[in-house]
C-alpha cells in the first residue's frame, strides 16, 4: 500500500487508542489478535461500522491469561475510542470526557501513529460474512449493562447446569487464579438474549395439536418474530451472529446456548421454510454456512482459541448433525424449493461433510440434495431465476 493510500485510511478510518495496557497483554477485534508489546498503544485504519473488540490479561511471563472480557462497537469515519488500563481490575476503563477529546485530536494530529497496529484490511471481508447482520439496533438491544460481555458474569444458573463437554471449556477460564477482574462482578449482567422456549406449551388445545407444534416450530418462530423482534427477520439473524461472535471470540458459554436455541429453533421450522419464511432461510443457511465455514478452519481456531472444534459439536451424535439431518430430510418433502435456499443448503450440506465427515441420506441428487430412486414424492425444484445458480 503505498503512504499516500495509507494516511488516507488512517484519517478516515477508526483508531482505538488503548493507554497503559501491560507487555502480554492479549488485544483483538473481529478475527484478528495481537499481542502487546512495550510500544503497543492500540489500532488503527479500522473500517467504520460494527465491530468486537475484545482482551485478555496476562501473568507477567505472558503465560497464563484471564478469562476474555469483549464489547462491540459501531463507529463512524474517523472516530477515536480512547480506553485506559485500570491496574486494580485488570481491564480497559473509559476516560473522563475532556480527557478523551484531548487524546482523540491527538490521535488525528497522528501523534500516536507509530504505536498504533494496523487492521488487517485483507480479513475484513471474514469479518463481515460473520457481522453482516449485527447493527447498531442489535448491540444495544442485547450487550449487558456497561458493554462488556465476560464468562465471569454469565449466570450461575447457567453455569451450574449439566454441560457437555463444549460447554464447560468457557468454565475453565474462571478457574485462572492472577485475575482480579471479578471485582464488582456481582453488579454486572450477561446478555439480554431472546427467551427461546425448548418446549412449547399451549393451554385449551388437544394432545395432538400440542405434539404437533413441537415437531414444527414455524409457529414458535412466528409468534418470536411478532412479540420479540418487532416482526424482523434480520434482528433474529442479527442475534445469531451476535451470540456466535461472542461464543467464538468471547467463549461465552452463555453466548453458546443461545446460539443452539436459535440454530434448533430455525432448523426445527418443517413449514417455514417453504411456504411463509423462505427468503429468512435463505439468508439463514447462508449465515450458519459462513459462521461454520471460518470457524472450522484450523488457522482460524488457533487464532481464538475456541472450543468450536470440541467432539461434542463435530460428532455424529451432536445436536448440529441431528438438526440439520432432519432439516435436509424435510426439505425434500416440500412439494416446491426455492432456487436460492437450495444452493445455499446444499453448499451448507457439502460443507459438512467435506469438513466433518458426515454422512447423510444417499440415494439419487438433484442439484445436490438426495433422495431414495423411483420417489414420486421426490420434490420440484422451482429455480427462481438464473443467477440463484450462481456460486
Amino acid at each position: 500500500m503505498d503512504s499516500e493510500k495509507a494516511l488516507e485510511l488512517v484519517k478516515h478510518g477508526v483508531t482505538l487508542l488503548f493507554l497503559d495496557v501491560p507487555q502480554y497483554t492479549m488485544v483483538a477485534i473481529d478475527t484478528q489478535m495481537f499481542s502487546v508489546g512495550p510500544a503497543f498503544k492500540g489500532i488503527k485504519m479500522i473500517p467504520p461500522g460494527t465491530h468486537f473488540v475484545y482482551y485478555s490479561s496476562s501473568s507477567r511471563d505472558g503465560k497464563v491469561f484471564s478469562p476474555i472480557v469483549g464489547f462491540y462497537i459501531d463507529a463512524g469515519p474517523s472516530e477515536v475510542i480512547v480506553r485506559k488500563w485500570d491496574q486494580r481490575e485488570e481491564r480497559l476503563v473509559k476516560v473522563y470526557e475532556e480527557e478523551e477529546e484531548r487524546y482523540s485530536q491527538a490521535v488525528k494530529n497522528l501523534e500516536f501513529d507509530r504505536q498504533l497496529g494496523p487492521y488487517n484490511l485483507s480479513r475484513y471481508e471474514d469479518w463481515k460474512r460473520l457481522s453482516n447482520f449485527i447493527t447498531k439496533s442489535v448491540i444495544e438491544r442485547l450487550e449487558p449493562i456497561g458493554g462488556e460481555i465476560t464468562v465471569e458474569c454469565e449466570n450461575e444458573i447457567v453455569r451450574n447446569t449439566t454441560k457437555i463437554p463444549l460447554e464447560e471449556a468457557p468454565e475453565k477460564q474462571l478457574e485462572v487464579g492472577n485475575s482480579a477482574s471479578s471485582v464488582g462482578k456481582s453488579q454486572r449482567k450477561g446478555c439480554y438474549y431472546t427467551s427461546i422456549p425448548r418446549v412449547v406449551k399451549c393451554k385449551g388445545i388437544s394432545g395432538q395439536e400440542l405434539t404437533s407444534l413441537n415437531l414444527d416450530k414455524t409457529q414458535l418462530l412466528e409468534t418470536l418474530l411478532a412479540k420479540d423482534y418487532g416482526g424482523s427477520e434480520d434482528m433474529l439473524l442479527g442475534e445469531l451472529q451476535f451470540a456466535f461472535v461472542v461464543f467464538l471470540m468471547g467463549q461465552s458459554l452463555e453466548a453458546f446456548l443461545q446460539w443452539k436455541s436459535l440454530v434448533s429453533l430455525l432448523f426445527g421450522c418443517t413449514e417455514a421454510p417453504f411456504r411463509t419464511r423462505t427468503q429468512l432461510f435463505t439468508k439463514f443457511i447462508k449465515v450458519i454456512h459462513n459462521q461454520l465455514k471460518y470457524g472450522l478452519q484450523k488457522d482460524h481456531m488457533d487464532e481464538t482459541g475456541s472450543a468450536l472444534l470440541d467432539d461434542s459439536l463435530i460428532s455424529a451424535d451432536s445436536f448440529l448433525h441431528h438438526v440439520c439431518k432432519d432439516f435436509f430430510s424435510s426439505l425434500l418433502d416440500g412439494s416446491v424449493i426455492d432456487g436460492d435456499l437450495l444452493k445455499w443448503t446444499r453448499k451448507f450440506k457439502v460443507l459438512l461433510e467435506s469438513s466433518l465427515g458426515w454422512e447423510f441420506q444417499q440415494g439419487s441428487a438433484v442439484d445436490g440434495i438426495y433422495f431414495e430412486e423411483n420417489d414420486e414424492y421426490a420434490p420440484v425444484v422451482e429455480m427462481l431465476d438464473d443467477e440463484a445458480l450462481v456460486g
